[in-house]
């Protein structure tokens, strides 16, 4: 973080001093910051944040027996460290955020892109944030970090010499976006796509649309907003970008967008498509693995043309990406039992997308295998979007479809319904059990994708998978 002082710091988070040690108001402090006291270092601020299973406060001891030299608290503790009593300790930090972000952009040099999406947030921050990390200093997410926490916390990285923030907006629900966004103000608004994900905390698909286009209208007088052409409802959020007197970019694979991808073919090595940029173009070949993320890939490559990034040095650094980010279409295993983790995150469309990857990639003389586990935060949407996945599986062809999870059972059910009845699908009430039966399956040239949502932990099994097999 920047360097302030005490006072600063309190008068940042509107809360009230109280001093230790032979601290005063003007020590200054400029350590980082984090609400884990696990990942806390010498010189950091830890923000005592009350959780669900438990509270912040009680760590305030181990933070500062790692080096923490202050701590943002909603009451006092016992601890030899300055404290800083706030009424909300999350909003404090949103705060603190909002305060260092505008005295480092104020330098002149900061430029801010904040993305969103149902799908592909994480892939193309990590795809924008290796372009630009040769262009100079570039602040970006760790893992997923985007939500109210998360998403402050990669804002408060940020220095004086910091060119590039890259923001990834995730929505717990309505107005969530509109509140990290607005911390900021980005000066480039990128949005993915608008899918089923998430749908159930929304009251359905045109609810999410309202929430991801809380981004656009949270841009900076003068801002862009880079949009997916292919994607209508993301499209119609031009009309709120021209309202506003925003530029437009388009990203797509139709003739009207700026940047786009044509002759898409993928195989078990990566992606290849030729890119246009304004109208020239060029080959790109990309490492990391499903067509689907040949739109991060072009997303990404629109923001990097407004940030003045030259296209063929765009494309090189992402030809450099072997990984999008773990547990996100993750090689593992070997050549002889390939196995997929995908299973970080998971909505109809990345389902979707992961099985029709499994398919594309497997050669005639290979065995496709899918291990499915639910998709969450569908709402009243979960039956019929995990009957159509069931379905899907069926009509790629996959051959063994393994099914993990009582949530997803109806996915088994569908998979059955639909004519795989004799055996190609399995359904299994817990991943060991799963395990134990895929140890005794899988034989040489299989090819396995296992997928869900975060919250059922294939992504565990993917990993046992992996090092079995590798």
């Amino acid at each position: 973080m920047i360097a302030l002082t005490l006072h600063e710091l309190a008068r940042a988070v509107g809360g009230q001093l109280h001093l230790a040690g032979s601290d005063t108001d003007q020590t200054v402090v400029s350590g980082a910051v984090d609400t884990d006291s696990r990942q806390m270092e010498p010189g950091g601020i830890f923000v005592a944040k009350p959780g669900e299973a438990t509270d912040g406060h009680l760590f305030v001891g181990a933070a500062v027996a790692a080096g923490a030299v202050l701590a943002i608290v909603e009451h006092t503790v016992e601890a030899a460290v300055t404290q800083i009593v706030v009424p909300d300790a999350v909003q404090a930090l949103a705060d603190l955020a909002r305060e260092v972000v505008a005295r480092v952009r104020a330098g002149g040099q900061l430029r801010i892109v904040g993305i969103t999406g149902s799908n592909g947030k994480t892939t193309t921050k990590n795809l924008l944030a290796r372009i630009l990390q040769d262009e100079g200093e570039t602040v970006a997410p760790r893992a997923s970090f985007n939500n109210e926490v998360g998403a402050p916390l990669t804002m408060l990285r940020v220095t004086p010499s910091t060119r590039f923030l890259v923001s990834e907006f995730g929505a717990s629900g309505p107005g969530a976006i509109a509140h990290l966004a607005g911390l900021v103000q980005p000066d480039i608004g990128v949005v993915l796509m608008v899918g089923m994900a998430h749908a159930g905390g929304f009251g359905g698909i045109e609810g999410t649309v309202k929430a991801k286009a809380e981004l656009i209208r949270a841009l900076r007088p003068g801002g862009v907003a880079v949009l997916n052409a292919d994607d209508g409802r993301v499209a119609s959020m031009a009309s709120i970008a021209q309202e506003r007197g925003l530029a437009v970019r388009w990203f797509g694979t139709g003739p009207s967008a700026d940047v786009r991808a044509d002759d898409i073919e993928t195989d078990a090595a990566g992606t290849r498509c030729t890119v246009s940029v304004d109208g020239v173009g060029l080959p790109l070949r990309l490492k990391v693995l499903g067509a689907h993320h040949v739109m991060n890939a072009i997303a990404a490559l629109t923001a990097a043309a407004v940030l003045g990034v030259e296209a063929s040095a765009a494309i090189a650094r992402l030809e450099t990406v072997e990984l999008a980010e773990r547990w996100r279409m993750q090689p593992m295993g070997s050549d002889r039992v390939r196995i997929i983790n995908d299973a970080y995150n998971a909505s109809p469309d990345s389902m979707s997308a992961a099985l029709r990857t499994l398919a594309q990639i497997t050669g005639p003389d290979e065995r496709t295998v899918a291990v499915l586990g639910a998709m969450s935060e569908l709402g009243e949407y979960a039956g019929e979007e995990h009957d159509r996945i069931g379905e899907l599986a069926v009509r790629l062809h996959i051959q063994r479809i393994v099914v993990v999870g009582a949530e997803a059972r109806r996915l088994f059910l569908a998979a059955v319904g639909e004519g795989s009845w004799d055996g190609e699908a399995m359904f299994f009430a817990t991943a060991d059990e799963a395990y134990d039966y895929l140890m005794g399956e899988l034989r040489d040239g299989d090819r396995v994708l296992v997928k869900s949502s975060n919250s059922v932990g294939l992504r565990f099994l993917g990993d046992r998978l992996g090092e079995s097999f590798s």
